[in-house]
């Protein structure tokens, strides 16, 4: 430790220099961790919080929320320790008196108000009559919109009002409007007919399911979530640039490292005429590895946390400590790892040669 902070003090600005470039790999890793985990929320936050075990679907949907279609009587069928009905569809909407605002692209949800899928209210009051919604609060913080405000949907002459707003809503990276089933059949079919029950999507379980209709699939939520559309792909995506970049990292940190060690060779030669054991000078190699890895991964994460702060609304960036924990120590651990190719040379040094 004493030789490698002693070093460390006597070539500062060679030393800076590789803090910089770990500095800058550990921002943008963090920096994509961030985006990938503020996208994986986008598309499954509105899922996650119904906290269901099961969704049945039609079993020709493919796995597909907005492809499946049940009937009443089929939804009726259906016998379980809690379940819930839910219609869904995408549409666009706009204020109504603003028809020159952006358009935005929204995810309706039909259910009960009385059953487990309603949404907690952060602002304002749960639907009481049709034509009302419960929006999710990216509408009120990306568009402007507020409580009282009437929301045009694009191809129908009907209208919505917002009357709540609830925290982290989404589905498929669209933010929900949450409204009864009347709303819902008037928006979706153009019409609400109390005596025909019109197709509904799916049925949402919590708890134990005891049997349903053959022509419906049951299919865990962990399941269903990797199944959206573009989910998996776009996990996978982040997943290898991260690792790619973390490798990266420690690549660049351990010729740092090596060619930093061939510098000092004749120096290591002298320690080792010396009495100074090979041991002893390569712990210091890893130690200063350590703490040069350290000193970048800490100012990438603060770079990226100070961002947090400043990133426009419209960017689906969050902040996942566990998920940063991983990934600095994978990086720490992976550079030191890299510091070992140095170690290596060290060890082979002959003192006579070096000196000459």
């Amino acid at each position: 430790m004493f030789l490698a902070i002693s070093e460390m003090k006597h070539a500062k600005l060679r030393y800076a220099l590789v803090i910089g470039v770990v500095f800058l790999i550990a921002y943008l890793v963090f920096f994509l961790t961030g985006l990938a985990y503020g996208l994986a929320q986008a598309n499954r936050s509105g899922v996650d919080k119904w906290q269901a075990r099961y969704i049945l679907l039609a079993d020709e949907a493919n796995l597909t929320l907005n492809r499946s279609v049940l009937s009443m009587k089929q939804a009726d069928a259906v016998k379980a320790e809690e379940k819930a009905l839910l219609g869904q569809f995408n549409g666009v909407v706009y204020a109504k008196d603003q028809p020159k605002a952006t358009k935005v692209d929204v995810s309706f949800f039909g259910i009960q108000a009385d059953a487990f899928l309603k949404p907690e209210i952060e602002q304002g009051r749960m639907f009481t009559k049709d034509n009302e919604v419960v929006a999710d609060e990216s509408l009120k913080k990306q568009y402007g919109l507020a409580i009282g405000d009437h929301l045009v949907i694009s191809g129908s002459p009907q209208a919505v009002k917002i009357v709540g707003f609830t925290k982290q809503a989404t589905f498929n990276v669209a933010p929900i409007l949450y409204m009864n089933f009347a709303t819902y059949e008037k928006l979706r079919f153009g019409q609400a007919d109390a005596k025909q029950a019109l197709p509904i999507n799916a049925v949402v379980i919590r708890g134990k399911v005891n049997s349903y209709p053959k022509q419906l699939e049951k299919i865990a939520i962990p399941t269903f979530i990797q199944e959206l559309p573009g989910y998996r792909a776009q996990n996978l995506t982040f997943g290898f640039m991260i690792g790619f970049l973390i490798v990266i990292a420690a690549i660049v940190i351990g010729i740092f490292i090596y060619i930093l060690t061939m510098q000092k060779k004749a120096i290591f030669g002298v320690m080792k005429a010396q009495g100074i054991a090979s041991f002893y000078i390569g712990k210091s190699v890893l130690v200063q590895t350590s703490i040069l890895a350290f000193l970048g991964i800490v100012l990438g994460l603060v770079s990226t946390y100070a961002s947090s702060f400043v990133l426009p609304k419209a960017v689906p960036f969050l902040i996942h400590w566990p998920f940063y924990l991983v990934v600095g120590l994978g990086m720490l651990l992976i550079a030191s790892v890299s510091a070992l190719f140095s170690v290596a040379t060290i060890v082979r040094i002959d003192p006579l040669k070096a000196i000459s």
